[in-house]
């Protein structure tokens, strides 16, 4: 794919057609251009049409999200998967992209920043040491254009630091970052204040100028975020003076009239960030400047308007008092009664009061207001700093801090009985005072963890929430109807089981309710408070729903028919939980529920795009198969009937985000057959074994367990020349570090499952590949894997059978097996069925073959013995070698369909020694006994010579238990 005029405007067309609003020229031109992507010079080409003079701003903008989701998807190689970038082009990429970068358009140069960022998280600074001295040296233009490219470009690459786990390879990064680029930033960031100061009166250098002291801002903060670097410890005056001087810049000219905050705005924002860092992590270091920044924030928040162009400013000072406020050391700045009273009046309250800008929110963007409200995504609204900021002054003030707004929640109550219809407002604001106030812990799954003992949650409820909710009128006051289900939700585990059954009935009725977060505040309180336990018994039981249970599941399906909940993730939610609550008492309605789900999966199905909403629905899939199943077990036929046309139409119109689902349901359906596997799935088994759909890291867990199923239920149907097909997916996942053990899980099945006479001739190239991955790339999790393995096959085709195929690809190799494998890292292995298998499978290598006890072997048989005592006794072995790092498929940049596991097509755990039930130790010294009959005088010297003495009274008391005498 040579970077010639004909492929660069035929490139330009398939962009052009990505754009198009007609789906079948849009998806035909994305998938020609996935299926050219592994060509060389691809993306070289995409970087030179981004660079090519004449080129449409709009295709240059395509190419640009074009190329960057190509690097997402293909610059890290995950381990065993083939690299889609040619070693050329990497290295071109790396050349060309800073250059072009920061000579292209703002919305062009965004895209290739992040692409740089996503290279650099992989490459820099080992692979690509080059960028930082690039980008560096790019500062002597005096081009801002340019500058600013650079720290977008810096300050993406950095940000990570703020939230990766501490190692030396972070250490040695980051250590390398600031050698060559703090006193860069340093020196930049003084040059640019001082920029500031001169061209005060000119706008346009200004916001350049303030631009570029924003991306210094943030830079900084993800510099000092892991520790404290020498370099700005002792510049720390120079910073910190600047800091203060920006708190208090106030140019007419950079000031805005939008609702989004303006540079102004997001400077001082960040820079209350910074300084509540450095409160938190570095207060000897910062203790001399912290009253002067105590001082400066106070009036900016006491100055600062209520408009929403201040939100992020606001939220962010508050919540540097609040950091302030909850270290000790800083007490005595906040112990005065007046000081307390000064910050309730002027901080507090007016920043937790509603707006009309809520208000606004509330009706025209009700996801974005519920995922502030209830989702705990509100970090960065007033009200969520000044919650935190009641919270962190209640640890020392408790009692002051609660006397002080009791009055203001009192008061607010007083003006609201005035005139409710009026002064709804009020009442909004002291509910959400009176939660601050009690609530001291909280956690997103359990809602409240920890309250004040100086606020009655139930006493407060029964006067003034219990009312509303009781109200006849769903769409009366609807913000107010959305706060007293709030109210229920978060105190669910602290109101008495008889207060939360006596709601049940109004909330079914709440979901009817036309405002959107109304409704789905009911939808997701029935779905918490059926799962409430109080002293481990359910509050709300399967009987006290069962009759309201047909209006509930009606009100819920006809909820999400209503504008702007077609795909509502909470009532989904809540319609999964409903039919895990009922389970078999279901059934009556289970036609209706199936078309309702089937028809909700054919709409999304078209184009998925809420994620949750989908894992629910397909959740509720599987509740309905099982609950149904478990009753009539031929309801399974029903179910195929319903799903094979949609889930047919998701394969082939290859709907990635869904097909791991339906993978999973298709092994849910299987498993549910008893006999052989019905010609429907015989038929698309070949198709399961196509190599593109082992590509999809997010497929092969589901895959792999549709596998299975084949395996168990249909062993005998599989016919021989499938069997090779199978076997090389098998190849294909042992090369990888990432899902080894998803193949292990495939060989075991295979040898436990398939006849041996289809199997042999493929056993001893399995093992060859097992030995040759072994030598080639050693990890803990592989050697845990084929220890169970070798113990099973040894169980499955005997001891000596196991001992003959390895001693057959190599003399001697049995014994190295042993010294390096067996002995050192049994230990290692975990989980009880794996335990089980290895305990039955070591035993019968050591007592069921002669051979262990003769010749080389018989000097390791007392070691082996001894670790598999250890297996017993001795506690799990779960160390890690420090080199070891598995990529997680989570870990990969960019979109790639990850595996979602559905907890209800969670599978039975499989045991293939479910008929074995004496216990192991047992056998042990059964077949001990019985090797010492067939070899006099053989295995009580090695006992007594091999093993230490606490292993030899282990093994002892195995002999007791079993009545066993070893001569």
């Amino acid at each position: 794919m040579e970077v010639t005029p004909a492929n660069l405007e035929a490139m330009a067309g398939y962009l052009q057609q990505t754009l198009s609003p007609d789906t079948d020229i849009r998806r035909n031109a994305e998938k020609f251009l996935e299926s050219v992507e592994g060509n060389k010079h691809y993306p070289v080409l995409l970087l030179h049409l981004m660079d090519k003079e004449g080129a449409d701003s709009h295709i240059r903008v395509s190419c640009a999200v074009t190329f960057k989701n190509y690097v997402k998807r293909n610059w890290r190689v995950n381990e065993g998967f083939t690299d889609k970038i040619h070693a050329e082009d990497r290295d071109q990429i790396k050349k060309y992209i800073v250059g072009l970068m920061l000579k292209s358009p703002e919305q062009v140069q965004k895209q290739l920043s992040d692409a740089i960022s996503i290279i650099g998280r992989e490459d820099f600074p080992k692979k690509w040491p080059d960028l930082l001295t690039e980008m560096i040296s790019k500062f002597q233009s005096g081009d801002f254009n340019v500058i600013n490219g650079v720290l977008r470009t810096a300050h993406s690459i950095f940000k990570r630091y703020r939230h990766e786990f501490k190692s030396q390879e972070l250490w040695e990064e980051i250590k390398f970052v600031l050698d060559n680029f703090a006193s860069t930033l340093t020196e930049l960031f003084k040059a640019t204040m001082d920029l500031a100061s001169k061209h005060g009166n000119d706008p346009n250098i200004l916001k350049v100028v303030f631009s570029s002291i924003l991306l210094i801002c943030k830079i900084f903060y993800s510099l000092n975020f892991q520790d404290l670097p020498e370099h700005f410890e002792d510049n720390i005056k120079v910073w910190m003076d600047h800091f203060l001087h920006l708190l208090s810049a106030n140019n007419k000219l950079l000031q805005t009239d939008e609702d989004e905050a303006g540079l102004l705005e997001q400077v001082k924002s960040q820079v209350c960030d910074n300084v509540a860092l450095y409160a938190q992590k570095y207060d000897e270091e910062f203790s001399p400047y912290l009253p002067a920044f105590v001082k400066a924030i106070w009036e900016l928040l006491v100055t600062t308007g209520q408009e929403v162009k201040y939100d992020l400013l606001v939220s962010n000072a508050i919540q540097f008092l609040a950091s302030v406020a909850e270290r000790p050391n800083y007490k005595s700045l906040f112990e005065n009664t007046e000081t307390l009273a000064n910050i309730c009046e002027k901080v507090v309250v007016p920043n937790m009061q509603l707006r009309e800008a809520d208000e606004e929110l509330f009706e025209d963007n009700p996801e974005e207001y519920m995922r502030r409200d209830i989702e705990g995504s509100d970090v960065d609204t007033r009200r969520r700093a000044a919650c935190d900021l009641v919270q962190a002054l209640s640890k020392s003030f408790e009692g002051p801090v609660i006397q002080n707004f009791s009055r203001y929640v009192q008061a607010l109550l007083e003006e609201f009985a005035k005139n409710p219809g009026q002064n709804w407002r009020s009442k909004d604001t002291a509910i959400f005072l009176v939660t601050s106030l009690a609530a001291k812990g909280q956690t997103q799954k359990q809602g409240v963890t920890q309250t004040s003992q100086l606020v009655s949650i139930t006493e407060f409820f029964q006067s003034h929430i219990l009312p509303d909710i009781q109200s006849t009128n769903v769409n009366e006051t609807p913000i107010l109807k959305a706060d007293v289900l709030k109210y229920l939700m978060v105190f669910r585990n602290q109101l008495p089981a008889p207060v939360i059954q006596g709601t049940v009935h109004h909330l079914v009725r709440f979901l009817q309710a036309d405002p959107v977060v109304v409704h789905t505040y009911a939808a997701s309180c029935l779905e918490r408070l059926f799962m409430v336990r109080q002293n481990g018994v359910p509050a709300i039981t399967c009987e006290l729903v069962q009759p309201m249970a047909n209006e509930l599941m009606v009100s819920l399906f006809a909820a999400m028919e209503k504008p702007g909940s077609a795909e509502n993730e909470y009532i989904m939610k809540a319609v999964m939980r409903t039919m895990s609550l009922l389970q078999e008492h279901v059934l009556p309605m289970m036609p209706q529920l199936i078309e309702g789900l089937k028809a909700k999966l054919i709409l999304v199905s078209k184009n998925p795009s809420k994620p949750h909403f989908n894992h629910y629905l397909f959740e509720c899939l599987c509740v309905a198969v099982r609950a149904a199943c478990k009753k009539l077990p031929d309801s399974v036929t029903a179910f195929e009937e319903a799903l094979f046309q949609p889930f047919t139409e998701i394969l082939q119109q290859d709907v990635q985000e869904f097909i791991p689902y339906v993978f999973q349901i298709l092994s849910l359906l299987m498993e549910q057959h008893s006999g052989d596997i019905p010609s429907t799935y015989l038929a698309l088994f070949p198709h399961l074994l196509a190599p593109v759909l082992w590509e999809r890291p997010g497929n092969i867990p589901p895959l792999v367990r549709l596998i299975q199923a084949y395996i168990e239920k249909g062993s005998h149907q599989i016919e021989a020349e499938k069997l090779n097909g199978l076997l090389g997916v098998f190849q294909k996942l042992i090369a990888s570090k990432a899902h080894d053990h998803e193949g292990f899980y495939l060989l075991n099945y295979i040898v436990e499952f398939m006849p041996k006479e289809s199997l042999s001739k493929y056993l001893k190239q399995i093992f060859v590949l097992l030995f040759q991955r072994l030598s080639s790339s050693k990890t803990t999790k592989f050697i845990k894997s084929l220890l169970v393995f070798f113990s099973l096959y040894a169980i499955k085709y005997s001891a000596g059978s196991l001992i003959e195929m390895i001693e057959g690809i190599q003399p001697k190799m049995f014994a190295m097996v042993v010294e390096r494998l067996f002995i050192p890292d049994l230990q290692k292995v975990s989980g009880h069925t794996s335990k089980k298998i290895c305990a039955v499978g070591v035993t019968k290598i050591l007592t069921e073959t002669d051979v262990m006890v003769s010749g080389e072997l018989s000097t390791l048989w007392p070691r082996f013995l001894q670790a598999l005592v250890g297996l017993f006794e001795l506690p799990e072995d779960d160390s890690v070698p420090d080199d070891e790092h598995f990529i997680e498929i989570e870990d990969t940049p960019g979109y790639q369909t990850s595996y979602s596991q559905l907890a209800f097509a969670g599978r039975r755990d499989h045991d293939p020694l479910a008929g074995f039930s004496d216990d192991p130790k047992v056998c042990l010294a059964k077949g001990l006994e019985k090797m010492a009959t067939r070899c006099p005088g053989r295995i009580q010297p090695l006992i007594s010579s091999g093993m230490e003495a606490q292993a030899q009274t282990f093994l002892l008391q195995y002999c007791q238990s079993a009545n066993v005498t070893l001569s």
